[in-house]
């Protein structure tokens, strides 16, 4: 299809595909798509463009004022529409506090805290649903009631949700002020250097894959937002068996976040060249190839590294002021027993 077409239908695929003709070159792309598909909104259409939905000519595509070029080819892949509202499951969670305005849970890895594309159940939001029934605040839209803050599906620990629209209202402004106590437990590939410091570094969705973060310079044109992580080494694991001599093989990192980014401390760690162990999303720097096997401490650490198949981080810490009776309030957790495990096995050698 051309663009000089006066409306576009979608594809069998749900998708909207064109050709930019003459008569359209240099027309606005959200603007133009606006005028031509009345299922979507420019604003809605402006946000499927920054989320990564169009592509042009083959490639991602995330500008939505680009002037239209001619002979340029677009496809617009909507996501699908998925039912809104949750259902209660009765999913075990660990329930640390809880009172008539909030809920304080230990989040296991492996759970999703709310409903989205390819996870619409078995997601904390549920269980939540099921354990809380109607009292959960609705601040944050039907599919993610009671939702104040997430943590990665693959990350353990706190969680704090919202029973009543008041508390959610206190808890997201305290979290908007960075008025929230966040440490996490990390285990990292190598050592950062030196031992402690902080992390200031803007960050955005990457351009070549909108799942990911990366740290970009602060401004309008890349979208990046300020990101504080400070970091301290809390112990360092095999130096005398690494390949370097005075190089630690691992270490494991006490993080504490002072904005709140989407994958900040992975972002962040993988940015300094010492990525979680286990990330297989931002696990592309070395690898623990200081370690060698030989011994049985050295291969049991192999075999534990090989079975790690998450991103090595727990939070650790949350600590708030009440949102209605204003009480201070920290909650601590240990690591579960895989992230235990882990330890145990790179403190052995």
């Amino acid at each position: 299809m051309t663009a000089d077409s006066q409306s576009l239908k979608p594809d069998e695929t749900g998708a909207y595909v064109f050709t930019v003709g003459e008569g359209d070159i240099g027309a606005r792309l959200d603007k133009w798509l606006a005028a031509r598909i009345a299922a979507l909104t420019r604003s809605r259409l402006k946000a499927l463009i920054a989320e990564g939905a169009v592509t042009r000519d083959g490639a991602a595509f995330t500008d939505p004022s680009w002037k239209l070029r001619d002979g340029e080819t677009y496809r617009l892949a909507p996501p699908p529409v998925a039912d809104p509202e949750p259902e209660a499951e009765a999913i075990p969670i660990e329930v640390v506090f809880e009172d008539s305005d909030l809920i304080v849970v230990n989040k296991p890895a492996g759970l999703v805290v709310h409903p989205a594309a390819g996870n619409w159940t078995g997601t904390l939001v549920n269980a939540l649903i099921h354990h809380c029934g109607e009292s959960l605040s609705g601040v944050g839209g039907v599919a993610r009631p009671g939702i104040v803050h997430r943590i990665d599906k693959d990350t353990s620990g706190l969680l704090v949700a919202a029973k009543n629209d008041a508390a959610h209202q206190g808890l997201a402004a305290a979290f908007s002020v960075h008025d929230i106590d966040r440490v996490y437990e990390a285990v990292a590939v190598g050592a950062p250097r030196p031992g402690f410091g902080v992390i200031d570094a803007a960050l955005a969705r990457a351009t070549k894959d909108r799942k990911k973060m990366s740290v970009y310079a602060e401004d309008e044109h890349t979208g990046a937002r300020r990101a504080v992580t400070h970091y301290k080494v809390m112990e360092q694991f095999g130096r005398t068996r690494a390949k370097l001599k005075g190089d630690a093989i691992a270490s494991l990192i006490e993080c504490r976040l002072e904005t709140g980014r989407t994958h900040q401390i992975r972002a962040h760690l993988s940015h300094i060249g010492c990525p979680l162990i286990g990330d297989q999303m931002y696990g592309k720097g070395p690898g623990l190839s200081g370690l060698r096997p030989g011994d049985d401490a050295a291969d049991h650490a192999l075999a534990v590294l090989n079975k790690f198949r998450r991103q090595a981080l727990h939070a650790k810490v949350l600590g708030f002021a009440h949102p209605v009776t204003g009480e201070k309030m920290r909650f601590e957790r240990p690591p579960p027993e895989d992230f235990q495990s882990l330890l145990g096995a790179l403190r052995a050698l």
